[in-house]
């Protein structure tokens, strides 16, 4: 039993601890670093939220492409901009760039701890 738990224990950190590792290639700033950029209109800002939770707050600068639906999209976006994400926590937006780097952007930007540190 507990080989069990220690196993089940390892697979649950390994899947977790996976998330919260920084994505090669990907820049993280924090919400005081974007406050200095948030006017640079040579990169595309990006909130990947749910439409309700942009909705009920959200920063002017960026456009809502839910997580679930960034892949239709990407072809919408400038590959050739520096795109900045941001979500609720960091961690959708973290797995927002993930996606990205794949589908071969380069110039990418997490926002560490999301909207929760906004204020």
């Amino acid at each position: 039993m507990d080989l069990l738990f220690w196993l089940i224990l390892f697979f649950v950190i390994i899947l977790f601890g996976s998330r919260l590792v920084p994505v090669k290639g990907v820049q993280s700033i924090t919400t005081k670093e974007l406050k200095e950029l948030i006017c640079d209109q040579n990169k595309q800002f990006i909130d990947v939220r749910t439409p309700g939770e942009y909705h009920h707050n959200h920063i002017k600068q960026f456009n809502n492409i839910p997580l679930h639906q960034l892949g239709a999209s990407i072809g919408k976006l400038d590959r050739s901009k520096e795109t900045v994400l941001i979500c609720q926590s960091g961690m959708r937006s973290l797995q927002a760039a993930k996606r990205l780097k794949k589908a071969g952007f380069t110039h990418i930007i997490n926002v560490k701890n999301g909207m929760n540190a906004w204020y």
